[in-house]
């Protein structure tokens, strides 16, 4: 298999060596040493990615514009084949693609300091600035829906009617606490009808390991643009403070350990605004705070959402995983809340 797909990029001279590479969920990735250089090669998830093609398209917009108007940002683009495309279709195989792999570059899978934070925060910031001339419009939506607050709450109720009866008597106490943060799911409705609210190009997947770092520890660019697309700021912002504000992540069982830190939570709010405090609106910044709520109640209604529905998206590795996930993001949500004049403050200075 790998093969016939190496064999469209011209590696036909020396066997290639492959090595599965990273520890991302959705994509399957290796590793591919060829003549003394090294790729990555990437198998596109297409029942994620319905259209792998948009993505190819959106990349390409992105590379193009960026060369023309930002030629000294440093963009990880796709290796073209030999036949000059951007993506492999191989029959029964699926959609691949390949990049060149950045030698003096890493990513992390754990954030550790509130310095990697005020990296990774400003490389995003960074990444929205630079691509704001570009017509939001040429963009696909390569996952329809996916940060719609509005949705996602709708379907927690359709749940809460129709799922599983044992496990809806089983987590009424945390249905109901959910359910009395609805005022989220309404600020969230008047964000996308305030014209003060711009739709940026947005990466919707801001974890650690979507960041590439120099050897010195410098952030160097933003990586993964599967999901790059037309999207709300509050949805790059809100993913770090979910991800990189405790030092536990949604998967932890004792919630005693969730707590959030305020060093990372400011050096987020540093990095961000050191690149987009003159490009967000004066309405997008009174939502600053609002964008780590946005998220974490997505994601805490999301899990709960599956487990009523028998774990059909997420699936489970044990008995009540999504029930644990959504507990944990629970009172992630209530921890932030917790904070919010000391991080209003943070925000204002």
């Amino acid at each position: 298999m790998h093969s016939d797909i190496l064999k469209e990029y011209g590696f036909i001279n020396a066997t290639p060596v492959l090595t599965a590479f990273g520890t991302g969920l959705i994509n399957h990735t290796w590793k591919v040493s060829y003549m003394g250089k090294d790729y990555i090669l990437q198998r596109i998830n297409d029942n994620v990615f319905k259209q792998p093609a948009d993505i190819t398209s959106n990349i390409s917009l992105l590379a193009a514009y960026l060369k023309q108007h930002h030629p000294g940002y440093f963009f990880v683009a796709p290796v073209k084949t030999i036949h000059g495309d951007e993506m492999v279709f191989l029959k029964d195989e699926g959609y691949f693609r390949m990049f060149p792999f950045v030698a003096g570059s890493h990513s992390k899978d754990v954030l550790k300091t509130a310095a990697e934070a005020f990296e990774a925060a400003s490389q995003f910031g960074k990444f929205t600035r630079l691509l704001a001339g570009i017509n939001i419009r040429q963009l696909k939506i390569s996952i329809p829906d996916f940060h719609n607050l509005s949705l996602r709450y709708h379907q927690f109720l359709e749940a809460l009617k129709n799922g599983n009866s044992q496990r809806i008597k089983e987590t009424k106490a945390l249905a109901d606490e959910l359910a009395g943060h609805a005022a989220i799911v309404n600020e969230y409705q008047n964000i996308t009808g305030n014209s003060n609210f711009k739709l940026r190009v947005t990466h919707h997947d801001t974890k650690i390991s979507n960041v590439l770092f120099d050897d010195a520890g410098k952030g160097l660019c933003v990586i993964d643009l599967d999901t790059v697309m037309p999207g709300y700021f509050i949805s790059d912002v809100g993913d770090m403070m979910r991800t990189y504000l405790s030092p536990v992540s949604e998967e932890e069982k004792d919630f005693s350990k969730i707590i959030i830190r305020d060093d990372f939570y400011e050096a987020i709010v540093k990095g961000y605004y050191r690149q987009m405090k003159d490009e967000l609106t004066q309405t997008e910044k009174k939502y600053f705070f609002y964008a780590g709520t946005f998220m974490i109640y997505m994601q805490a209604i999301r899990f709960l959402t599956d487990y009523l529905n028998n774990d059909i998206y997420y699936g489970a590795k044990y008995p009540g995983h999504n029930l644990v996930r959504a507990g944990n993001q629970a009172v992630l949500l209530q921890r932030l809340l917790e904070k919010e004049k000391t991080f209003s403050k943070i925000i204002e200075n």
